[in-house]
């Protein structure tokens, strides 16, 4: 069964076309309107191995956060859908990943239960303004919204770092690699890898 998904989403603040195919090979064509944004959503797709389509507009002569925030969303939601009954996931994984001198951790629960812990983040990170756009705070928005979206356990950390950008870019390659992982099917996994039965 092709794990992919297709999922539309419009709003008064943004308009969403998003595909993607977990058994993919990471190629990516990102177009969020919003160029740092689109950086990351690119290194997200090709480090995570999952072939990935957004095209995205929305209200950015506002602020760039409705935009990003709807496409965390339907990623997360196209991740879960794409999953489907989750039958020989291996279901953990974590990925610590460099960026110069920047550092970060990410462990990931396919679980069901959705859950973001961001911490690590240096002081006055939420406020830098990377790429003339795009916040850091948005950083964490981000990984909260594809977590609950998707039903997913997600801890992220930042180890060290100093550049916005870098720490930024970190966290969402260790996301990616983690993902890519987390996600993968295993042969030797009878069915559903939970003691309950269920994910």
């Amino acid at each position: 069964m092709a794990r992919k998904a297709t999922i539309t989403r419009t709003t008064s603040e943004s308009s969403i076309e998003l595909s993607l195919d977990l058994d993919g090979t990471g190629q990516t064509n990102i177009d969020t309107s919003v160029p740092f944004f689109n950086h990351m959503m690119t290194a997200l797709g090709k480090h995570s191995l999952i072939d990935l389509d957004i095209k995205a507009h929305g209200d950015t002569d506002i602020d760039v956060h409705h935009t990003v925030e709807d496409v965390a969303i339907v990623f997360g939601e196209a991740l879960k859908q794409a999953l489907g009954d989750k039958k020989h996931l291996v279901r953990f994984a974590d990925a610590t990943v460099p960026l110069d001198e920047a550092l970060a951790r990410a462990v990931v629960d396919i679980s069901g239960r959705p859950y973001a812990v961001c911490t690590g983040e240096p002081e006055g990170f939420e406020y830098a303004m990377i790429g003339g756009h795009f916040t850091g705070s948005l950083v964490r928005h981000v990984m909260e919204s594809i977590a609950f979206h998707a039903d997913l356990c997600l801890h992220m950390t930042v180890l060290a770092g100093r550049d916005p950008h870098h720490i930024a870019e970190a966290e969402f390659k260790a996301l990616a690699r983690a993902l890519r992982y987390a996600i993968e099917l295993d042969p030797r996994v009878s069915g559903i890898p939970s003691t309950k039965g269920a994910l």
